[in-house]
Order: structure tokens, then sequence, then C-alpha cells
């Protein structure tokens, strides 16, 4: 049988992406937050959220430093992918990340002529900075 690694997120930034520029072109790191909304059995509305840790090189880091800021509303696909280091007091640390590969901008394109647009089209970093609490989904 073979084995899959494929992660598929909806998600919106928590902070302006981070881009740096190595041997090996462009990277850039951002976080960004699902949530989970359900009812609970005393019939209250519960909501968790989820942090993801973001990882995109060349073309996608590019695109994240020049359409992308917090709050921005994200499709992303790529892999997981577990990274392990030694403190120096000799503690074993773990992070994973997704490494994507795919990356589609769901806001809407601001267009001054029109007000029609297609969530698929990239959008200019928005002048005002949306808010995460505002987010209703």
């Amino acid at each position: 049988m073979a084995n899959v690694n494929k992660v598929f997120l909806v998600g919106r930034l928590g902070a302006d992406p981070i881009v740096r520029e190595t041997s090996s072109g462009a990277v850039a790191n951002f976080s960004i937050a699902t949530n989970e909304y359900w009812t609970d059995k005393q019939g209250d509305k519960v909501e968790k959220t989820e942090w993801h840790n973001i990882v995109a090189w060349g073309k996608q880091a590019e695109l994240s430093r020049d359409y992308l800021a917090k709050g921005s509303n994200i499709f992303c696909e790529g892999k997981l992918q577990t990274s392990k280091w030694d403190t120096p007091d000799g503690e074993t640390k773990y992070k994973t990340e997704i490494v994507i590969h795919n990356l589609q901008f769901l806001d809407p394109k601001k267009d001054s002529e029109s007000s029609t647009s297609s969530i698929y089209e990239y959008a200019p970093k928005p002048e005002a900075k949306p808010v995460l609490d505002d987010v209703p989904f």
C-alpha cells in the first residue's frame, strides 16, 4: 500500500508572513488558524481554534510576502514535516510544520471598477488589517 502525506487547510493568517532570502531562494513562515464549532451536551456553542505553522518556498514565499497580511483568508495544500533538535541543556525539541506547494488567496480582489470578484484571484495586502475575532467560521 502507498503512503500519503497530504494536508489541505483553509484558514486565516495570525500575523504577517516572515520572509527571508536564503541560498535556496525565498522562504516564508506564517501561521494560520482553523476553527471548529459544535454544540455540547448542555446546548452551549463551543469553538476550538487550532494553529498551524506554515512554510512556503520560492514563488509561494514571494506571493506570501507581496499579497498576504494578518487576517488574510487562504487555502493551502502541502505536506507535514517534523524537525527535531537538541537544546543546549540536552532537551530534545520537535516542531511540526506544513510545507506548502499550493497556495490560493480566498479574499476578494480589490477592484475599484467592479464590485464582483473571484475568490481565487490574488488580492493585494489590505490597508486595514482584519481582526481574527470578527471572522465567523
